[in-house]
């Protein structure tokens, strides 16, 4: 392919929890407008939709769109678990890199309800047989435990038996992530919370506490994606370009080795490595990153599967201060899943935006400086994994 996506608009909505929310079609239409705002296009102009959700009836997309006008275009519905905003941001780009299309919308948003992530359908196999059949094998099964907290505490306690880590290391994480956030005001926690309040809330899971959990959350973020002749021809901002992105699923060592494989390690450095192979950047050239940190521990897995650091050293990367500011990378300056919220549809979408505010200059108080490209990693279990590089075209 040999035509760039500019990412020519952004826009997203504050996450709230599921008892303050507007409802689905509301909160994806409000996106929407304003990523279209922020590119300065109308809707008319735009020639395909991609719109990721998880829970929801078929084509609430169109639900969403049809606020803004009938006017006749493709709308796909999207659902990838926890990476189908990036699903549908993946979509898009191909779209315009293929000469599909000029013009695209990727939008995504969640209604959720409250309580920990759960299986809808009783009546039909379920997507995560295989990933709890595996975990089963590799460490048993607690009813009481929530599924998602089960897979990411078990890989959390897979890393510190495998290196030697004090489970202790993950709530520094935590307290990272309210940090970033307290200056985003998209975000739905931003009260500060120290490593001692981290570890004496409830415990979920093996080294996991609630405080290391991302909560169920609702929101909206979408972006506008063209090719540079139409920016060009509208007038359109075409500093941020998408320079690399890759989508992978599991591979047969997802359901093999270790908890650590079930949670997507593999899928996701594949996925990062062909990103680094197709744009001739390197981990060292990454100053900002917005990662999938639905758990502290896959936070801390994820610096490894990005090369942000060698296998075995996060711990030593988190004690010297390398994933914040004044360190060698920012990992998710909006607070990330754990702090801003994770609406699943949205959140891939959310990622987008806030690089997208970053290579701009836009961030304000949580701005890294000196920022040319910017990374973004997005997982969702049964299983995939995109990843996408961001760069600004000066």
């Amino acid at each position: 392919m040999a035509r760039q996506s500019v990412v020519a608009g952004v826009g997203m909505i504050p996450f709230s929890t599921p008892r303050n929310t507007a409802p689905y079609a509301v909160m994806g239409e409000t996106a929407a407008r304003k990523a279209l705002a922020d590119a300065g296009v109308d809707y008319s102009k735009v020639q395909q939709a991609y719109v990721g959700y998880v829970y929801g009836d078929s084509t609430s997309g169109q639900a969403a769109l049809y606020g803004l006008g009938q006017t006749g275009i493709p709308i796909v519905n999207v659902n990838n678990n926890c990476s189908t905003g990036s699903s549908a941001l993946f979509l898009a780009r191909q779209a315009i890199e293929s000469g599909a299309a000029e013009c695209v919308i990727a939008l995504g948003f969640e209604q959720m309800q409250r309580g920990a992530l759960g299986s809808i359908w009783a009546d039909r196999p379920n997507a995560f047989e295989r990933f709890d059949a595996q975990t089963k094998v590799l460490q048993g099964w607690d009813e009481q435990a929530p599924m998602a907290a089960q897979w990411f505490g078990g890989a959390g306690q897979t890393y510190c038996d495998k290196y030697g880590m004090d489970p202790k290391v993950f709530a520094q994480i935590a307290v990272k992530s309210r940090n970033h956030a307290a200056n985003n005001p998209y975000s739905v926690f931003r009260d500060p919370i120290t490593v001692e309040e981290v570890l004496a809330s409830p415990q979920i899971f093996g080294p996991l506490t609630r405080l290391q959990c991302c909560p169920p959350t609702c929101g909206a973020a979408a972006a506008v994606l063209c090719s540079e002749e139409f920016a060009k021809a509208n007038g359109l901002n075409t500093t941020v370009r998408i320079k690399a992105q890759a989508m992978t699923t599991d591979f047969e060592s997802t359901f093999s080795t270790d908890m650590m494989r079930v949670v997507g390690y593999d899928m996701a450095k594949a996925a990062a490595d062909q990103v680094y192979a197709a744009s001739g950047v390197s981990p060292e050239d990454i100053r900002v990153v917005e990662l999938h940190d639905c758990f502290t521990t896959n936070e801390l897995l994820t610096y490894e599967v990005l090369g942000l650091t060698p296998e075995g050293t996060a711990e030593k990367f988190i004690a010297d201060g390398n994933n914040t500011y004044g360190g060698q990378v920012v990992t998710n300056p909006s607070g990330g899943l754990m702090s801003k919220g994770h609406p699943l549809g949205a959140t891939g979408l959310a990622q987008c935006a806030e690089l997208v505010w970053q290579l701009r200059g836009q961030a304000e108080a949580r701005q890294v400086e000196g920022v040319n490209l910017a990374l973004q990693h997005n997982i969702g279990l049964g299983g995939a994994a995109v990843v996408t590089l961001y760069e600004k075209v000066i």
